[in-house]
């Protein structure tokens, strides 16, 4: 395994540029992960919240589950780590390579940090969409569940990926493509569990990509990622970052 020097090089170098992003790198903003001590699902079951059978049966509850999350969101702030990757993104694109940032999260933290390039694979917690026409909306700061669509006043849903469900459309093949053609791939706080997200390291590895994954513990992209640095996502990216121009 090479070291964060080479790493660092790599990136330095790097003109196709693709990243990965799960729970802990929001997880030092306040935002719970999923399935740690603590984590979200510790006092629900996602299947009374996250499923399209789960709001068939109780829209209402579901939806104050979710008014109680998007709260939190809102509270939220960017970390370093989110700022890291939208400081890194301009690096890139001004020395004229390709950059896209692919998150599984869907707290809106990465916009917020000031990220463009970005594929948000299951929805955003700060959208809602129309379940008659299908249009997605920003909610407001303040809004009494569920709201209702501005554009034909029938009933919204969450504009999130529940368990079950397919991505938004376009949104795999973005990314696929941007990790296969990567020549730096960066993973940062997710297990690479969660399909079909967790392929995209992979794919970049399978295709020549120099892989480099963040994470306290290990996942199944250790075994073939060029480094791994086990550690939280601020003081990965800031390893990796550090002295890099």
């Amino acid at each position: 395994m090479e070291g964060l020097a080479e790493a660092r090089k790599r990136l330095a170098q790097a003109q196709r540029v693709a990243v990965l992003t799960g729970a802990g790198i929001s997880k030092p903003s306040g935002i719970p992960t999923f399935r740690d001590a603590e984590g979200l699902w510790k006092n629900f079951n996602p299947l009374d919240y996250a499923t399209p059978e789960a709001y068939a049966r109780d829209p209402e509850r579901v939806w104050a589950w979710y008014a109680w999350r998007i709260q939190k969101v809102r509270e939220a702030k960017p970390n370093p780590a989110h700022h890291a990757l939208a400081e890194l993104e301009r690096r890139v694109l001004a020395r004229g390579g390709s950059f896209l940032l692919v998150t599984q999260n869907v707290d809106g933290l990465h916009a917020r940090a000031g990220s463009q390039n970005l594929v948000e694979l299951h929805g955003n917690l700060l959208r809602a969409r129309c379940e008659a026409c299908g249009k997605r909306f920003p909610l407001p700061e303040a809004f009494t569940p569920p709201p209702l669509c501005p554009a034909c006043g029938q009933r919204a849903r969450p504009d999130v990926v529940w368990f079950g469900e397919l991505l938004p459309e376009g949104a795999w093949e973005k990314a696929e493509k941007a990790f296969a053609e990567a020549d730096f791939a960066l993973v940062v706080g997710t297990s690479a569990e969660v399909e079909p997200a967790a392929s995209l390291g992979r794919i970049a590895f399978a295709s020549g990509a120099y892989l480099v994954e963040v994470n306290p513990e290990p996942t199944p992209l250790t075994p073939l990622a060029h480094l791994s640095l086990r550690t939280g996502a601020v003081e990965g990216m800031e390893a990796l970052l550090a002295g890099w121009s």
